[in-house]
């Protein structure tokens, strides 16, 4: 998706974090990994150009059905809504998880994952891989509302996979579907080598675009969009390092939804990428460590929506992970930049050359400015909780 930003409609939240804080929540959100984030988004990228019908685009569509099945989801959980374009198939994948209140009343967390002309590892490899990682987290966690993971195709060609849903499903189910809210992400990955910790929180709305850039719906769900969007972004303070800004619903796979008279709220990054929609938007040109602070944020978002069980717990596989595995580097080759992605805080990175010489030295700082040094081999070594754990870094330029 791409958006035109009017400077006097982008007024920076003010909110205070009232909403109350929940540990177990917390607790879930913090088991987002750096490491699985990348993993995700260059698997995304490997498919190449997923355009709406093509073998990639039906490709994407397998990983990430089998993605869903590894985390545990059944096959009873998963269902397929098919539509076509240009004479070919594509398909939404839809996992819903059953509320043990009420079932028969749904959160949906979405967003696209086909392309046009690039790979799209910003839009929406990130969209795409922050709901892959909440649906790994959250998978046997339960709630009082039904979630529903939905993948969209077809979103770069008008929103053809979320009509057809919203059409084929939601309407012509009887009664018609019960949608407490939805959630959208679009286009959440940065921009590579800027500081990145603002996110626009989407609200229902009219604002005074140029001539047919907007689409004016009923109203009525706009003051119950204020109201949830106001909730989203506290929920992103609570539980991520990252702070919402408001901004307005536009052009993506909400509108549906949102022409039918439901309650939307969504999430678009801040620094606006160029690259989308072309051959450059790819993972070097993103900011992983961005879409991993992002989820945490959208992981106890989704947690307060839907009413989630408050016991603190931690995943077994999680809890015992050491720090040879919760530590990634990339890129790797590095040039200007490189990040350090470790889920937690209080940890040391030093940098070294071969010979043995630290040339660098930060704390808690996962974007690390490599401009000054030269081309060859170094060790990066990061300590956490007395653990050291030393990879090799390559400065190509």
């Amino acid at each position: 998706m791409k958006r035109f930003l009017l400077p006097s409609l982008l007024l920076l939240s003010t909110i205070a974090s009232s909403q109350s804080f929940i540990q177990a929540y917390k607790n879930r959100a913090s088991q987002v990994t750096q490491t699985n984030i990348n993993t995700l988004l260059t698997d995304f990228t490997a498919f190449g150009v997923k355009t709406t019908g093509s073998t990639a685009n039906n490709n994407a569509f397998t990983w990430l059905k089998n993605k869903y099945l590894s985390f545990g989801y059944t096959a009873a959980e998963i269902t397929e809504n098919a539509f076509t374009y240009s004479g070919k198939q594509t398909k939404n994948l839809i996992v819903t998880k059953t509320g043990t209140v009420y079932p028969n009343k749904f959160l949906i967390i979405c967003g696209h994952y086909d392309t046009i002309t690039g790979t799209g590892t910003n839009d929406n490899g990130s969209g795409t891989s922050i709901i892959l990682e909440a649906a790994r987290i959250l998978e046997n966690v339960s709630s009082e509302y039904s979630i529903k993971f939905i993948n969209f195709s077809g979103e770069e060609q008008g929103l053809l996979g979320s009509q057809a849903y919203v059409t084929n499903v939601v309407k012509a189910t009887n009664p018609r579907m019960d949608i407490l809210l939805v959630i959208n992400l679009d286009e959440v990955g940065g921009v590579a080598g800027m500081v990145n910790d603002k996110i626009y929180a989407e609200k229902d709305g009219t604002p005074t675009f140029p001539s047919g850039m907007y689409t004016t719906y009923p109203s009525t769900n706009n003051a119950a969009s204020a109201i949830k969007t106001t909730e989203f972004k506290n929920s992103i303070l609570n539980y991520s390092n990252i702070t919402p800004v408001d901004n307005y619903i536009e052009r993506s796979d909400y509108m549906p939804f949102e022409k039918e008279g439901y309650v939307v709220t969504g999430l678009f990054e801040y620094n606006q990428s160029t690259k989308p929609h072309t051959a450059g938007d790819t993972y070097i040109n993103m900011d992983p460590v961005y879409v991993y602070n992002v989820a945490q944020g959208v992981v106890g978002a989704i947690q307060h929506f839907s009413t989630a069980a408050t016991d603190i717990t931690l995943s077994t596989n999680e809890s015992s992970k050491n720090l040879q595995d919760r530590i990634s580097i990339f890129p790797n080759p590095a040039n200007d930049f490189v990040n350090i992605g470790l889920d937690g805080k209080g940890y040391t990175t030093s940098i070294s050359d071969i010979s043995g010489r630290k040339v660098q030295e930060t704390n808690d700082q996962q974007n690390l400015d490599t401009s000054k040094l030269k081309n060859g081999v170094y060790l990066v070594t990061i300590t956490m909780n007395g653990e050291s754990v030393t990879k090799k870094l390559i400065i190509k330029k």
